[in-house]
């Protein structure tokens, strides 16, 4: 399904500044938070929409792309710098964990967002996104080769891990947690003041608990009552076939472990393209420079051309031009998402010896002498046959 204009989805025009996409995010998403909406399937469409129209536009730099070149810009499959998500199973899209991490950034909890919304679940939900461990970003570098065919990586991560002394309680043994006595186990304190105009409250994260709701009594004494530790995990992340340099994967889960217990992070795996020293990768095409004598380019004939399967021979068209373009089908990189495989591109070079033997030179003077094609003069159509030269030939 096609994406409609993030100026559209936030109902602001295209010169809009930074606050007034702010408030007009800010109006939607409290419209269509799933905590608002529980249950509902549509609501919570609208407000990944909002958030990702949203994270695209407040960026400097994610807006001027998007203003270039549309969602093509964040699309890995049309040669796009990938934005959000990951490659999975739904491939790459901005997800509602996505959404309410970027949420809760900028906004918090908006002074009581349970109050408003109707209770305990945002407050729960709350307490469960302050103890989740943190994302961890790798960069995995891949050559040509493995982005052709696909690859598992193994990586050690150094991450937080489990702690198997308290088993990620943060004490050992029982009685080790009580309710914070301040908020009564709320994770939340409120503040009334009265003024001319009325009560003002204010809802904050409990100074005492942290927002826990729970004081732990005993910690324990191998992780100090975070339920966690340093440590490596290894782990094995599967490549898809053609991905791009700046596509990445995310790995639900795989991040640092959550406090006492939380949910974990996330594992962002950073594609990261070497550079090969035969193919200049064009999106899905690669582009490779065959030398050739002066005797093939104006007879033609088979060549031994490189690809990444190998050496294969090419059949060069008669009275080829140096610089000239020649297309070799299916034998770029596959696609990231769809079907088919891009082409290899060709460029012919055609090579001019620098020593000749007394053969070669009596060899080159008889043709020097010799009436042949002329060489085309600068006037009508000239430029047209340069243009010629540097184009695309269909093979």
């Amino acid at each position: 399904m096609s994406k409609r204009d993030y100026f559209e989805v936030l109902g602001v025009p295209r010169e809009a500044g930074e606050e007034e996409i702010k408030k007009a995010y800010r109006k939607l998403a409290l419209k269509h938070h799933p905590d608002r909406n529980p249950g509902d399937a549509q609501a919570e469409e609208k407000f990944k929409e909002a958030t990702e129209a949203y994270e695209i536009l407040r960026d400097t730099e994610k807006r001027r792309l998007y203003e270039q070149y549309g969602h093509a810009a964040f699309d890995p499959a049309g040669g796009g710098r990938s934005g959000f998500g990951g490659f999975g199973p739904g491939g790459v899209e901005f997800d509602l964990s996505d959404a309410l991490r970027a949420f809760m950034r900028d906004f918090g909890d908006l002074g009581g967002l349970g109050d408003i919304f109707g209770g305990g679940r945002t407050q729960g939900r709350s307490r469960q996104r302050s103890r989740r461990g943190g994302d961890i970003q790798i960069h995995l570098h891949l050559s040509l080769g493995e982005i052709a065919k696909g690859v598992d990586k193994k990586v050690r991560v150094k991450k937080l891990i489990k702690c198997v002394a308290c088993g990620t309680k943060g004490y050992q043994g029982s009685g080790g947690i009580t309710e914070c006595l301040q908020c009564q186990g709320a994770g939340q304190v409120r503040t009334v003041q009265r003024s001319f105009f009325g009560q003002m409250v204010s809802v904050q994260t409990c100074p005492r608990c942290h927002g826990e709701g729970n004081i732990i009594a005993d910690p324990c004494k191998v992780c100090g009552g975070d339920g966690r530790i340093e440590g490596t995990e290894t782990t094995v992340i599967h490549i898809p076939k053609g991905v791009m340099n700046g596509n990445y994967l995310r790995l639900d889960g795989q991040g640092h472990t959550g406090l006492r217990g939380g949910p974990a992070g996330d594992l962002l795996a950073i594609i990261e393209e070497k550079p090969h020293d035969q193919f200049e990768r064009h999106g899905d095409n690669i582009l490779t420079i065959v030398p050739i004598s002066f005797a093939r380019a104006a007879l033609g004939g088979p060549v031994e051309v490189p690809t990444l399967d190998g050496k294969v021979r090419f059949q060069v068209p008669p009275g080829v031009q140096s610089g000239k373009i020649l297309r070799l089908r299916n034998k770029g990189l596959p696609r990231v998402r769809g079907s088919g495989t891009g082409d290899l591109l060709i460029r012919i070079l055609v090579w001019t010896p620098q020593k000749l033997n007394p053969k070669e030179r009596e060899l080159f003077e008889e043709l020097a002498n010799t009436k042949g094609e002329e060489i085309p003069k600068p006037g009508k159509g000239f430029f047209d046959r340069v243009k010629e030269m540097f184009g695309v030939s269909e093979e």
